[in-house]
Order: structure tokens, then sequence, then C-alpha cells
């Protein structure tokens, strides 16, 4: 069963219109009197109107009121979550262990009920065909960016991730049409990937972006767009490192997905890559 609808009313609340943001709230207080409802009937009760839950369904980016309804109903039939948990002063590590483990399994299934497999599949697609992969993100995000270029170069996909704008302002304005460039930005507002992403755009190289669930100037740049959950930051930020993770699995979908599409390949590949580097291992 589908789940997530409450989710991404969470992570897009705060981005809505006033209309679309009183029915989000009255879902999110009144779940389970949702699913019975129509749009209409909804409307109503919310103090909006029919159009404006279609509105909401769109802004969404669900497949109209029946799928978040079903949406709705897999996340009522789901145990009931503990949520993200901070550290506290004079934590035990214990306690540390298991909410860092409650965390990051957290930030993980939240993802999870966001990937669009439509997305996901033109993303694969993108990546399969480009001739050269260009990756660019700032401070963790950039951390992210070196994973996915050093996966992608063991199945012998060119791939770049410098952390310096300028060369990879160079690198697009040199790009091939059938290059990809993949910016990553966990709050899809870094200035630096948002100045490179319109340069891509311009260019006419097939873009993609990785940042949190919603409306983000880098998302509505790109022409295939890949989310993660947010997660509720606490005032540690311990959430960051659950973010990072949630990152780092998309990145690992990705790579899964292209393997498998290429199975003989993938695997010809990396048995190469691994001889390589027993190769030199055996010659210290």
């Amino acid at each position: 069963m589908a789940t997530g609808g409450l989710k991404m009313i969470e992570n897009m609340l705060g981005q809505l219109p006033a209309s679309e943001q009183k029915i989000a709230e009255y879902i999110l207080q009144n779940p389970h009197a949702v699913v019975n409802r129509t749009v209409n009937e909804l409307g109503v009760k919310a103090g909006a109107s029919g159009a404006a839950v279609v509105r909401l369904c769109k802004s969404l980016g669900v497949n109209g009121f029946q799928d978040l309804k079903f949406r709705i109903a897999g996340d009522l039939a789901k145990p009931v979550e503990r949520g993200y948990r901070d550290i506290e002063p004079g934590e035990s590590f214990l306690s540390i262990v298991q909410k860092t483990t409650s965390n990051s399994i957290q930030s993980l299934k939240d993802t999870e009920e966001l990937i669009n497999l439509e997305e996901l599949e033109k993303a694969v697609k993108a990546l399969k065909q480009a001739s050269n992969v260009h990756l660019y993100g700032i401070g963790a995000s950039h951390i992210i960016a070196l994973d996915a270029q050093q996966k992608l170069i063991r199945i012998n996909k060119g791939a770049t991730a410098f952390s310096d704008s300028h060369l990879v302002a160079t690198l697009i304005a040199n790009a091939k049409k059938e290059d990809v460039f993949f910016g990553i930005s966990f709050s899809g507002e870094t200035p630096e990937v948002v100045k490179v992403m319109t340069l891509a755009k311009e260019q006419g190289i097939k873009t993609i972006s990785l940042t949190i669930y919603g409306n983000t100037t880098l998302s509505a740049l790109s022409d295939i767009k890949l989310y993660t959950a947010y997660s509720a930051e606490a005032p540690f930020r311990s959430g960051a490192t659950s973010s990072r993770l949630a990152q780092l699995y998309v990145i690992d979908i990705l790579f899964l997905s292209m393997a498998t599409a290429q199975y003989a390949e993938t695997i010809d590949s990396i048995d190469k890559t691994r001889d390589a580097i027993r190769f030199l291992k055996e010659r210290n």
C-alpha cells in the first residue's frame, strides 16, 4: 500500500498558499475523516473550496485526490513512529547509539515514502545515456557528490565532482548536450548550486536535482527532481546526520537501479575495478 501522504503535507505545509494551507492543516488534524470525504466535502470542512483541494494535490505532486487519500490510508495503517530525538547534556553512550540509530532509520523511512518512481526512472535513464555526469554540492552535499562520482566511475561512467564553483562552471560551459548536471543541496537554495544549475539550463544540458521535498529554487530549475524528507532538526541539529544519510540512500537507489538495468556491463566494470585495486595492493 502506498504511503507518504501525511509526510508530504508536513514537509510542504509552510510553503503552501493560504487556502491550500487551511486544507493541509485540516488533513493533519483529521486524517481519519479525510479518507471518506469527497473533494468538495473536504473543501467545505476545511473552510476552503474543492478547487483548493485539487490545487493542494497538484502542489504535493500526487496523482489527484484519490491518490492522496490512498496514501493517507496507508499512513494510518502504519505503526506509530517515534520521530526524531535530539541528544541532551550528559547523554550516555548507549542513549546516543539508540537515538542516532532511531533518527537514521526514521530519515530513511520518511524519504522512502517521498520517492517518485516516475522521476526515479527518468533519472536512471538520463544517467545511463549521459556521456558525463557533473555532480555539484557545497559542504556536506559535496560529500554526497563525491560518493556518487565514485560509484559512477566504478561502472565506467564519466563523472566529475568538484567543489570549486569556477571549475564546475567551466565544465558546464564546455559540456556536451549529452552530459547531465546533477545539483545537490539539502535546502534546495544553495546560491552556488542554483547559479550553476541556471547555467546548465541555459546551455541546454539535462539537469537533475536532489533536495528536500517541496518547492525549492533548485528543484524548480531542474528537469528531474529527486527528494529527501525533511527531518525535524532539533537544537543541536543531530537531524543533519540523518539528512545526509537520506541523501546517500537516494544515491544508492540510483546506482543500484542503473546496475540492474545494465547488469552484465555493471558486473564486468566492477570486476575490472576490483582487479585494478587488487593489482595496486599486491605491488605494495
